[in-house]
């Protein structure tokens, strides 16, 4: 399962999220295995333990951390690629980490 979490008004998640159904649709992966989640409050943050928008958790994992979520973050997620930092999880890194997905 693939979720995608997100909360309203996050002005990276749109991107973010067009490089992931990008990476899905190269890979044959469909609709169905992708399940998104909008964040609408800090209890709702807090329940799913969201990092912060934009997330994409594969099976449970967080592809940035390599980790299951714990702790909980309401605000904007800020990345680091090849020592850039970015509000976007680029298509490349998606890729990589789906690599055996299913």
């Amino acid at each position: 399962m693939i979720e995608f979490q997100y909360f309203n008004g996050c002005p990276h998640a749109k991107d973010t999220f067009q490089n992931l159904r990008e990476v899905m649709t190269e890979m044959g992966i469909v609709d169905g295995d992708l399940h998104i989640i909008n964040v609408t409050s800090p209890e709702a943050a807090q329940k799913i333990k969201f990092q912060g928008s934009p997330t994409i958790l594969v099976n449970g994992i967080d592809i940035c951390t390599g980790e299951k979520p714990v702790g909980f973050s309401d605000s904007c997620r800020v990345y680091e690629f090849d020592g850039i930092r970015t509000e976007v999880i680029p298509m490349e890194f998606i890729r990589k980490k789906m690599e055996g997905y299913r």
